[in-house]
């Protein structure tokens, strides 16, 4: 991702197509594809991982003051693994001890029972790659390691898929009863879905609509 430094907030808006690309070519080497992205930055993607340093240090285009960094998200990927030998181990040791492997982020997954959350004994592995290994090492034992496919983005207002209650327009509905008006805090009604018009709560893994949803997300990956 490459930003423009600018006390004004000047953006990629108001520079040269040609000279953007002529820079680039020239610093780095003729690149797999350069975006423009709504905010002004520029998407760069390229062929190597040499090319990859060489960009990084870049500071500026032509003459015009840069920073370069790595996407949040398009370097990297997430794996979950299965081990209940960790358990009772924390996170920050096992980060410690995988970032040999490429791993730059944990975290475990945890459920809610009873009112309690409770650790599982699956954890979300994130990579430095956009490959997923196939398989990691955790000290003595060899771990496989499986695509992370997250849960449906369910909307908290309207209880519809898709969107997050920040940008949603639509009315407040109750995630117990379906009705209009009210959230499910002190619902006592008759459970009804609001997506697959069922006797359950909107909020129910056992939702068709639901593990459609979740389908749909894992075709993504």
């Amino acid at each position: 991702m490459i930003k423009r430094n600018s006390t004004s907030n000047e953006t990629f808006y108001t520079v040269s197509p040609f000279l953007v690309e002529k820079a680039i070519n020239e610093t780095v080497g003729e690149v797999n594809s350069t975006e423009k992205l709504r905010s002004g930055h520029l998407l760069v993607e390229v062929h190597s991982r040499k090319q990859s340093q060489q960009i990084v240090k870049l500071k500026k285009i032509s003459n015009i003051p840069i920073s370069v960094s790595p996407h949040a998200s398009l370097n990297s990927s997430k794996g979950v693994i299965t081990c209940a030998e960790f358990l009772n181990v924390a996170t920050e040791e096992i980060l410690k001890e995988l970032q040999g492997q490429g791993v730059s982020h944990v975290r475990r997954i945890s459920i809610r029972r009873d009112g309690q959350l409770l650790n599982t004994k699956h954890l979300i592995l994130t990579f430095d790659s956009t490959k997923l290994p196939e398989q990691i090492k955790t000290g003595y034992m060899r771990l496989s390691v499986r695509a992370y496919i997250p849960n449906p983005l369910r909307c908290f207002k309207c209880q519809r898929f898709g969107h997050s209650k920040t940008s949603c327009r639509e009315t407040l509905t109750c995630a117990r009863c379906a009705e209009v008006g009210h959230d499910s805090s002190e619902c006592t009604a008759a459970e009804k879905c609001v997506n697959c018009k069922n006797a359950h709560t909107s909020f129910s893994r056992n939702c068709s609509a639901w593990k459609l949803e979740k389908e749909i997300v894992a075709t993504k990956i």
